[in-house]
């Protein structure tokens, strides 16, 4: 018989593509799975409409539940409601600042939010930063700057 909670908890290894850092469920794209009879049906949000990274989440997930002995799994994207940096964990905030990436702030519908104000550096805690682009390595980063331990790093916009 298959499990929701045993299906959950190996599909929380699996790392996000692009800050693998944290996991999927940490970063809240893994939003439910429902289980008829030995049907899986898994539930993810992407992180943005169009994010590259959801293909790839998707093929590990089938590639989990195979692994685990389940072949009959369909994948469904969950528009609505949509994502928000809200649904990240605290425990992924954590991991996402040490691993070098300043977590989001609480989200808002201030749009100026994410334009030019300053970041606490995930590398020295230092306020005195600055924006380089809006865009960091991926599109929902923007890159920044350290004007004290000069060191560049991105910061997970809030949206």
């Amino acid at each position: 018989m298959v499990n929701k909670e045993k299906i959950l908890a190996f599909l929380s290894e699996i790392p996000d593509p692009e800050i693998p850092v944290i996991n999927i469920k940490d970063l809240g794209v893994l939003r439910d799975v429902v289980v008829n009879g030995n049907e899986v049906e898994v539930i993810i949000t992407p992180t943005y409409s169009g994010c590259p990274a959801m293909k790839q989440i998707e093929d590990d997930i089938v590639s989990a539940m195979k692994k685990n002995g389940i072949e009959n799994t369909k994948v469904k994207m969950a528009y609505h409601p949509a994502w928000t940096t809200d649904w990240l964990s605290d425990e992924a905030k954590e991991k996402l600042r040490k691993y070098g990436i300043a977590p989001p702030e609480k989200s808002t519908s201030d749009k100026g939010a994410l334009a030019g104000k300053k970041k606490t550096c995930p590398h020295c805690s230092s306020e005195n930063t600055e924006m380089v682009s809006q865009f960091g390595s991926t599109a929902c980063k923007a890159l920044y700057k350290c004007l004290d331990c000069k060191e560049p790093f991105d910061y997970f916009k809030c949206h």
